[in-house]
């Protein structure tokens, strides 16, 4: 998923969604959702049971985010992402957190979470007070994002669905 396009079906706004950009998308549907900043690795699907298998808390299937805030997280900050934190009330589950580059105004760090809240890293990163710039999923299950081009798709293969939902 690009960069401003919705991970919905259809937008009341108008905006670009993700279903546009896949040939008979329109008989698809996203699992999960990517805020409308947010950009990277989305599966379409037309099998509620892989989606809810994917989606569902109690299942805990890991999602990994690159993340770029401002500022130079020491590691103090990132454990603190890694233990959770109370965000409007609710407490975040431990997440996996790897430093990949601290540069002069910024760092890019990878984070693996199983939770999927509403703007839950970008709210994770307000809190600990790095605001986020750019965030890219990675990773969902078994899945990874790889070089796959931004707004470009490819269909699973078989072996890829069995293994999920062993």
């Amino acid at each position: 998923k690009p960069r401003q396009v919705v991970s919905t079906v259809s937008d009341p706004e108008g905006r670009r969604t993700v279903t546009s950009l896949v040939p008979g998308g329109s008989r698809l549907y996203p699992v999960g959702r990517l805020d409308y900043e947010s950009e990277g690795l989305m599966l379409l699907t037309n099998d509620g049971e892989l989606a809810h298998h994917l989606t569902h808390p109690s299942f805990e299937i890991d999602k990994t985010y690159r993340v770029l805030v401002k500022g130079v997280l020491p590691d103090k900050s990132a454990h603190y992402l890694e233990v959770g934190l109370t965000i409007e009330g609710h407490k975040t589950a431990p997440a996996k957190v790897e430093i990949v580059e601290r540069q002069e105004h910024n760092t890019w760090f990878d984070i693996t979470i199983h939770e999927g809240h509403n703007r839950q890293i970008r709210k994770m990163c307000d809190a600990i007070g790095y605001p986020c710039f750019r965030l890219i999923r990675t990773r969902l299950g078994p899945w990874e994002l790889g070089d796959l081009e931004s707004g470009k798709y490819r269909a699973l293969t078989r072996e890829e669905l069995k293994s999920t939902t062993n």
